[in-house]
C-alpha cells in the first residue's frame, strides 16, 4: 500500500498494489473475502487484522475510505473483539513516560511541524508512538522524532497536513507513504542528519 519506489520487486509472481489502501492489512481482508469462506477464518486471524488496520490508521483517524470500514467490518463479523484489539496497543508506565520526554523535547519548525532530536537510544516504537502524540497537538499538522541507534539515525515521522513525509524522507533514503514515514540513515552523526531532516523539508516546502 505504499507508494512503488525504484527498488519495487521486477515481475512478481503476484502484484496487488494499492497506494491509497489504508494498510496491507486491509488488503489482504479484501482477498480473504473473495478466496475463503468467512466461517474459515479464525477469530485470532481476524483479530490480527484488525489490529493492522487500527494501527495504520490511527484508530481510523488517518487515510480512511468505506473500504477501510467495510474490511474492518468483515473483521468484526469474523470474530475480531475490539477491545482485545486496543489491549494490543498498551503500553507499560516507563514507556509512556518515555514518550512524554520525546514529546517534551520537540520543537516547532515552520510554525506546524514539530521536530523532536533525542540524544538516547529509545525504541521505535515509542519513537512512532510520540510522532503520533505530537500530530495530537494542536496547530501541528507533522512530526518527525529523530534518535541514534548504534551506528545509524532511525527517523519516524507522521502527516496530517499537507507535508508529504514519504517524499521528505525519500531524500535521505527513507520511504513509507504521505502520512507514514522512516527512515535509517547510517554513518552520520545525529545532528548532521537533523541538518539534512531540515534541508529536506526546506526543500518540499521550495
Amino acid at each position: 500500500h505504499h507508494r512503488r519506489a525504484a527498488d519495487y520487486i521486477e515481475q512478481p509472481v503476484l502484484n496487488l498494489h494499492e497506494p491509497y489502501a489504508s494498510s496491507a492489512s486491509e488488503l489482504v481482508t479484501e482477498l480473504l473475502q473473495y478466496a475463503v469462506n468467512q466461517r474459515d477464518v479464525k477469530p485470532l486471524e481476524a483479530q490480527a487484522l484488525l489490529a493492522g488496520i487500527v494501527l495504520d490508521t490511527k484508530n481510523f483517524g488517518v487515510r480512511t475510505s468505506s473500504r477501510t470500514f467495510e474490511s474492518a467490518a468483515y473483521l468484526r463479523k469474523a470474530g475480531a473483539d475490539p477491545v482485545e484489539v486496543k489491549k494490543l496497543f498498551q503500553s507499560d508506565l516507563d514507556d509512556t513516560l518515555m514518550r512524554y520526554r520525546v514529546v517534551q523535547a520537540a520543537r516547532l519548525y515552520r510554525s506546524e511541524l514539530a521536530i523532536a532530536c533525542i540524544d538516547e537510544t529509545i525504541t521505535r516504537v515509542i519513537a512512532s508512538q510520540a510522532a503520533d502524540e505530537l500530530i495530537n497537538i494542536s496547530g501541528i499538522t507533522a512530526s518527525f522524532v529523530l534518535f541514534p541507534d548504534r551506528e545509524q539515525v532511525i527517523i519516524s515521522a507522521r502527516s496530517i497536513g499537507s507535508c508529504n513525509v514519504q517524499a521528505v524522507l525519500e531524500k535521505l533514503g527513507g520511504g513509507g507513504n504521505g502520512a507514514t514515514a522512516g527512515a535509517q540513515i547510517k554513518g552520520k552523526p545525529l545532528r548532521e542528519v537533523l541538518q539534512e531532516l531540515v534541508a529536506a523539508i526546506d526543500a518540499f516546502y521550495s
